[in-house]
């Protein structure tokens, strides 16, 4: 699903980043103290608000400009307060720790950003005695808690919806197909995890290495322990945008599993590469994605007002601010801080979430299938969450 930081920052260069390309280096970890405050603000007054991100790193300046151009647009439109203020981290978390320090020493009382999730959790760190909450755009949850929290989409999240969807649709032994690398495991993980959740079973997991004979070599295993009959539904980890996956979607069928078979499920946006859909295990198929009228609605606007479509991670700075605006707007003087920041859902870019009190987010998200090589919305995303999420 996500590539993390490294391959992130390698992807920002030659090409738009896909919307699941967020996550960051695996072994970042959050050592932030777990703080229950925040700075108190008058919400009469301008709330100053610190964006940090990476301006002066040439591959990410682009995803710069079009994070803090979302904010602008969340300031003008969400009718609150705020004084943005932008500093430039160069996308290193040591400028990341000295930037976000300098934003709360000029009176910043909430930190929006950074962009990279070794960045985020440096600037988390170095503020974290001062009790100054850090929104990053990460979708890493290790690097999420104490005082740092995540925008981005987690694979926990989207794992967790799809799963009790499958579930309500009688779906109880579950195969998992993932890459051997980082992402990959994250991913298994996540639906292991969401399977514990729901009652359903996970019969087995098949890694498969970046290549065309792992591919290939998964794609036969699967077939095997499809054809013995221990599964009824395929969950495929895999990024739309990697080339792995067009592969699986000839070769797993070509080995015998196949929709007639199988729920072939998605934990990632196939929407972001629509020719996935002419691939024959992409009929029938189940992935999740936001509320897809509010999310064109905002690139609508955005262009609108920039002349330009936004890159798929602006929406991260947009909500950040939504939510900022909301709870200054309810006119509490402790909206910034943890037990403000989690006291309530936002509605986003894409529909509703929250933030958690272990840092990370719930996101509302539909459910949604292929059929005859159109995307169809199966299950809508709610439109409201519970604390506890879906």
């Amino acid at each position: 699903m996500f590539a993390f930081l490294s391959p992130l920052r390698k992807a920002l260069r030659p090409a738009v980043l896909g919307l699941s390309a967020l996550g960051l280096s695996a072994c970042d970890v959050n050592l932030a103290p777990s703080l229950g405050g925040g700075p108190a603000i008058d919400p009469s007054q301008p709330i100053p608000v610190a964006l940090l991100v990476p301006k002066s790193d040439g591959g990410a300046a682009p995803v710069a400009a079009a994070l803090e151009n979302a904010a602008r647009l969340a300031i003008a439109e969400q009718g609150a307060q705020i004084d943005l203020r932008v500093y430039d981290t160069a996308g290193r978390p040591e400028l990341g720790s000295a930037q976000a320090q300098k934003a709360v020493d000029d009176g910043a009382r909430i930190i929006l950003g950074p962009l990279f999730g070794e960045v985020a959790n440096a600037a988390g760190l170095a503020v974290a005695d001062e009790g100054v909450n850090v929104l990053g755009f990460s979708n890493n949850a290790s690097i999420a808690g104490g005082n740092v929290f995540i925008l981005g989409p987690t694979f926990a999240n989207t794992a967790q919806r799809l799963m009790a969807h499958a579930k309500r649709q009688g779906k109880s032994r579950i195969l998992i197909v993932h890459s051997n690398d980082v992402p990959g495991q994250f991913g298994k993980s996540a639906i292991e995890q969401a399977a514990k959740t729901h009652g359903v079973q996970v019969v087995g997991a098949q890694p498969y290495a970046l290549s065309v004979e792992g591919v290939s070599a998964a794609a036969q295993a699967a077939g095997q322990v499809v054809q013995s009959g221990a599964a009824d539904t395929v969950f495929i980890t895999t990024d739309a945008t990697n080339a792995a996956m067009p592969m699986l979607l000839r070769q797993l069928p070509e080995n015998g599993v196949t929709s007639a078979q199988v729920q072939f499920v998605g934990l990632t946006r196939w929407d972001v590469r629509p020719d996935l859909f002419e691939l024959p295990g992409a009929e029938g198929a189940w992935f999740a994605l936001p509320e897809k009228a509010r999310q064109d609605s905002f690139n609508q606007r955005y262009a609108a007002a920039y002349g330009t479509a936004p890159h798929p991670l602006a929406g991260l700075a947009y909500d950040g601010i939504a939510a900022i605006a909301a709870l200054a707007k309810q006119g509490r003087g402790d909206a910034l801080s943890t037990r403000g920041l989690t006291s309530s859902s936002f509605t986003g870019t894409g529909g509703v979430f929250r933030l958690m009190n272990d840092g990370t987010n719930r996101r509302a998200l539909a459910v949604a299938t292929v059929r005859n090589k159109q995307m169809v919305i199966l299950d809508p995303a709610p439109s409201s969450l519970s604390s506890a999420g879906f």
